[in-house]
């Protein structure tokens, strides 16, 4: 007989601790709740409250007026473009009512302002502009034909020595600048363009150059600005941007240690090639990528907070002639609400692991903690998208409507998927440097058929056996390959240097869900976190459950046994929900602004 209930906890003295649970999910790097609180209180106010019934030009406006608001908050600018943690926590909070907001933040704070300041090789900039908004900082990277190969851009910046002056040109249609928000909407705008930097016509590569783009009385002279059509979910003013031979002074050249440019155009650089020195320039990305995860962590919970309220209050016909019973109640609803409920809670104590490694890496350790950051962002906003869509529906036909506050969340998550690199491009670039350049696993123990299925430790190591063989799949596949044909070699490992990377993603979100709930002190809370871990886990076994069993680390019987630890879990937890999701502390003021959780 399969022990699949030793770790369910149902005894009602056991119930977890809304405070803890909470503290548990918004500690970051040891600041506790607090350090998330500025962006909560923020959204709290009247200025974030749901609006709908907005022209595009409207909505833009507003988002540029949110920024604003933001910045009245912010002690200094300067400090907050150089914090990852404090960053990330904008857009977790930002986007749970505006992703368009989270969006000109992000670009604002982290690539613009950010990027200037990581210049520390160039004289002294004056960013009072920028840190008081009196003008808004863009950042124009991506072209119409090089997206995820943007170091192939073809924007150029050519030095003219006679004048100590760049020329930033856009040679033809494909290279202009797509999709940046640089539109006359929110005010003058600069930029920081990636250009390639041309010096007595040799190719130094892709570097950042600082271009003012409009005043108050429009776009400069040399800028060709046209809006595109407008995106679902929550958008911006994107925009085609080109520039027709527009003079800059040489300081516009951001520089570092990839590169210097002398008055005499001597070009100095510690970088060896130009694919380096365009990944050093754009390194701001890094970042990016864990604020985009961090968008998505908050429109999840959001939209799981507002499903699992609604499933309470909205009631239908129970099985019983003239009896009415909350969605809530039923397990065809519930169980899929605590499922995504389980991986929102693992999503978040992953994203505060990885920033975490990222803000204390060790200079060589930069290349495996850039790559974690990539893994984390793509399994994280993929889950979103699941979770968004979960819940939307579970709110039935009322969740369309934009004024209910659930029909953007999917959408916004979509163009986190694509924005700050693809995520199947960065996966693919993980799990290729991953086959050879990452440690493989050790074997884990054979099951015995007396482990208990609602043992996270358990799932954990089952799951391992799955990273492993994948693993060892990849590496083969890559062998097998023919030689001398390096993509027919990637083809032919791909799919097993993928499924690498989701099942190490996985792990490392189980990982940081165990070290969260190890500093839990209360033992309901406790007791509910083991099991949404557990539950977590389980969820992502059935689809393994072949390999799992070939690789001897789950025996036929529990196999046979899984749907009943999903059912022994989901019934321990399924009254805990509306306090798991509660911990996700969305305000009050912005719930009850939604009629969908006002009026059914």
């Amino acid at each position: 007989m399969i022990n699949t209930d030793t770790y369910v906890q149902t005894d009602e003295q056991l119930a977890p601790r809304l405070s803890e649970l909470t503290d548990i999910l918004f500690r970051d790097g040891g600041g506790g709740p607090d350090a998330h609180g500025l962006w909560r209180k923020v959204i709290s106010t009247d200025r974030f409250r749901h609006r709908v019934h907005m022209r595009a030009e409207e909505r833009w406006q507003l988002s540029y007026d949110r920024l604003r608001a933001l910045n009245e908050e912010v002690l200094c600018p300067e400090s907050l473009a150089r914090d990852p943690r404090g960053l990330a926590a904008l857009h977790e909070w930002t986007s749970v009512v505006d992703g368009a907001t989270a969006t000109v933040a992000g670009i604002h704070y982290n690539l613009f302002l950010g990027s200037l300041l990581d210049d520390g090789t160039s004289p002294a900039r004056d960013l009072t502009g920028f840190a008081a908004l009196t003008r808004t900082g863009t950042f124009l990277c991506t072209e119409r034909a090089h997206g995820n190969d943007a170091a192939a851009l073809e924007t150029t910046a050519r030095y003219d020595r006679e004048r100590d002056e760049f020329v930033l040109h856009t040679p033809h249609e494909g290279a202009q600048k797509f999709m940046p928000n640089t539109s006359s909407v929110g005010g003058p705008k600069t930029a920081v363009v990636a250009a390639r930097l041309l010096a007595d016509d040799r190719d130094h590569g892709v570097f950042l150059f600082l271009t003012p783009l409009s005043d108050r009385d429009g776009t400069l002279p040399g800028i060709t600005v046209t809006v595109l059509p407008e995106r679902v979910g929550s958008s911006v003013d994107h925009c085609v941007t080109g520039f027709d031979r527009v003079r800059l002074p040489r300081t516009a050249l951001i520089q570092g240690e990839h590169g210097e440019l002398l008055p005499d155009g001597t070009f100095t650089s510690a970088v060896g090639s130009p694919r380096k020195r365009f990944l050093h320039a754009i390194r701001r990305v890094t970042v990016g990528k864990l604020c985009m995860s961090a968008s998505t962590l908050g429109g999840s919970r959001a939209a799981l907070a507002i499903a699992v309220r609604y499933a309470g209050i909205r009631h239908i016909s129970g099985p019983s002639a003239g009896q009415r019973l909350p969605l809530a109640a039923h397990r065809s609803h519930h169980a899929r609400l605590l499922t995504c409920t389980a991986t929102a809670y693992a999503m978040t104590f992953l994203h505060r692991a990885v920033t975490d490694r990222w803000i204390t890496h060790a200079p060589e350790d930069r290349a495996d903690s850039e790559r974690l950051v990539a893994v984390a962002k793509g399994w994280i906003t993929w889950q979103a998208r699941e979770i968004t869509i979960e819940s939307r529906e579970r709110c039935g036909a009322r969740a369309l409507f934009p004024v209910n506050g659930m029909a953007e969340f999917a959408a916004n998550v979509d163009g986190a998927i694509t924005a700050e690199g693809d995520n199947l491009a960065i996966w693919c670039k993980a799990g290729a440097e991953m086959i050879f350049g990452h440690p493989m696993l050790p074997a884990p123990p054979p099951a015995t058929g007396q482990e208990s299925l609602t043992d996270p430790a358990f799932l954990r190591r089952a799951l391992s056996a799955a990273e492993r063989h994948w693993h060892l799949a990849a590496r083969r596949d890559l062998r097998g390959g023919v030689g001398g044909d390096a993509l027919g070699r990637w083809n032919h490992a791909s799919a097993a240097a993928l499924a690498l990377v989701e099942t190490y993603a996985v792990g490392q979100a189980a990982d940081a869900f165990a070290t969260a709930c190890a500093g839990v002190t209360d033992p309901g809370t406790r007791a509910t976190l083991d099991d949404l871990r557990a539950l977590f886990l389980l969820d992502r076994l059935p689809a393994l459950s072949g390999l799992l069993l070939v690789e001897n680390a789950l025996t036929t019987d529990q196999v046979r046994a899984l749907p009943d630890a999903v059912r022994a879990l989901t019934s321990g937890l399924a009254p805990h929900l509306p306090t798991l999701t509660e911990a996700f502390d969305i305000p009050e003021e912005y719930l009850t602004s939604l009629p969908m959780l006002t009026s059914v």
